[in-house]
This record gives structure tokens, sequence and C-alpha cells, in this order.
């Protein structure tokens, strides 16, 4: 493991900007970055575009290490290149941001109040890569809907089954069981969620490094307490369809938690902006982020 790498996701002020759109998502966000799905034709082009605006944001003279220390690859993302070095060459020796890469291949369908992981059969083979490419962790999601014990507790056992893989590739797994923000027992569900990873750290190999990356809870500081377990390196939130004042508001609530933003982060971009234009939008999506990721 990279210990500079290490010490500056650890210790550094700052946030990881989420720019691993797949799927689905990646059209919604080209749409919301002004190019219609009438433009492209077919996947490749729809992936090239979203590369483009990667590349726009990560050469943006507004996203340095100074508020950024991390970023969030999609796989396609991490095997093309910026300015003649791969992704995460280019953050690390450019930029002196770190990288991870989304490794989950989306979710199954719902059952127990929650979406599962679909089953991740080349994960080898992406940690392989990562581990080529100079990628410093991975991240994966599940969504929780409602507070089902069952539910969240095969959450929290298909999320660690999967960390303990990445660890011993070498990589540092962020884990994500994202809340989804409408649950009508939002708060019950975070109780149980916490409760089902507690006592998976109390078994767990303090040395095999891990994240955490939560919808921001209801009640400030609910997941704290988690920094006790020396494994946990950092906990971060993600933005989960609140808008950017709404989610630094209520992230800037919770000591020790940094953003983990996506849409948030890009709400404002266009791609018809001028790069005077787009460094400034983006710039202030920096900065209110940083600031709430200070607390």
């Amino acid at each position: 493991m990279d210990e500079k790498k290490l010490e500056a996701v650890r210790f550094r002020s700052g946030f990881i900007a989420a720019l691993d759109q797949s799927g689905g998502s990646t059209a919604k966000t080209l749409e919301r970055y002004g190019i219609s799905q009438d433009k492209y034709s077919g996947e490749e082009e729809m992936f090239n575009l979203i590369h483009e605006m990667r590349k726009r944001v990560f050469t943006s003279e507004a996203f340095t290490s100074d508020k950024i220390l991390g970023a969030i690859l999609f796989y396609k993302t991490m095997m093309s290149k910026v300015d003649d070095e791969y992704t995460a060459d280019y953050l690390w020796n450019e930029k002196h941001i770190v990288s991870f890469l989304k490794v989950d291949k989306g979710l199954q369908e719902e059952a127990n109040g929650c979406k599962l992981m679909k089953e991740i059969p080349d994960l080898r083979d992406q940690l392989k890569e990562a581990n080529e490419k100079h990628v410093f962790g991975t991240k994966m999601r599940s969504v929780i809907y409602k507070a089902d014990e069952k539910g969240i507790e095969d959450v929290v056992n298909q999320q660690f089954d999967f960390a303990r893989t990445i660890c011993n590739a070498g990589l540092v797994p962020i884990i994500e069981p994202e809340v989804d923000i409408n649950a009508e027992d939002k708060a019950l569900c975070e109780d149980i969620l916490k409760a089902k990873i507690e006592e998976k750290l109390k078994t767990w190999n303090q040395e095999d490094l891990i994240m955490f990356k939560f919808t921001i809870p209801t009640i400030a500081n609910k997941y704290l307490s988690l920094y006790d377990f020396p494994c946990v390196v950092r906990i971060v939130a993600l933005s989960g369809g609140y808008t950017i004042d709404v989610a630094c508001e209520y992230l800037a609530k919770n000591e020790k938690m940094i953003a983990s933003f996506s849409r948030a982060l890009l709400e404002d971009l266009n791609a018809n902006q001028t790069q005077e234009e787009f460094d400034e939008k983006l710039g202030k999506a920096i900065d209110m982020i940083y600031e709430a990721s200070l607390t």
C-alpha cells in the first residue's frame, strides 16, 4: 500500500469527488450536463462523452488537492487517459489526488426492504487492473429502503464479504450501504445499520483498512464512534439526491465526516459553458462542499 496516499486519505482536509456514474446514471448525468440522448448513439459514444466531461472536471484549475483528496472512478475512466497518463496516474502525479474504483455491477431487485449488489464475477480482475493502474481503493454500493433487520443484515454481510477480498488484494474498500433519503423510517434504518456494522467490526482484522460511505444521518454524528475501530480510515457522506445547499447544511453538523458527492458537485455544470464559466461554477461547488467537510 502506498503510505503517502494512505496519509492523504486519512489526515488531509478535503473531500472525495464521486465521478463514477455508470449504466442508467450516465445518461441522466449527461442530460443534466446539457447533452441529451439524441446527441449520441450507443453505449460507446455515451461513455466517451462522460469521460470527456470527467476529464474537463479533472483538468479544471478549480479541481486541486487544496480541497479535494480523492476521486471515485468508473472502470472505463480508470482505463482511459488524461493528458497521455492513465487517469489515476494523472490525478496523483499532477494533482496529488487519490483514486478509488467503483467495482460493483449495480443492484439486485429489492428484497426485505433493501437492494443487494449483483454478483461481481470479475472482481479479482478489476482489483488486479486497479493495482496496475495505481488506484488506492474501491467503492461498492447497496441501498436500504426500509428498516428490515434481515435485509440490512444481508447488506452488511455482503459488503464485508467483498471488502475482505478487496483488502486481500492490497486495496482499501469504501463500504457504501446507502439509506434512501426518502425512507419513512430513515433514522431507524440507520440505528439497525450501525448496530450490524459494529457487530462485524468487533471480529474484523483491524489491520485490514476500510472506509465507509453513508447517507448523511438523521441524527448528527450517528457514525462518529465507528472511528473507535483502528481499521476505519475515513467516513464519508453521499449527497443522496439532496441539492448541494441541503447536503452541505446537513453534512456540516457531523464531525469527522467528509463529503463524497456526485450529483451535488456537478449540478451547475453544463457542456455549453465556456471554460471560465465552467471553472467558476465548479470552484463554487468545491468551496461549498469543502467548507461543509471541515467540521
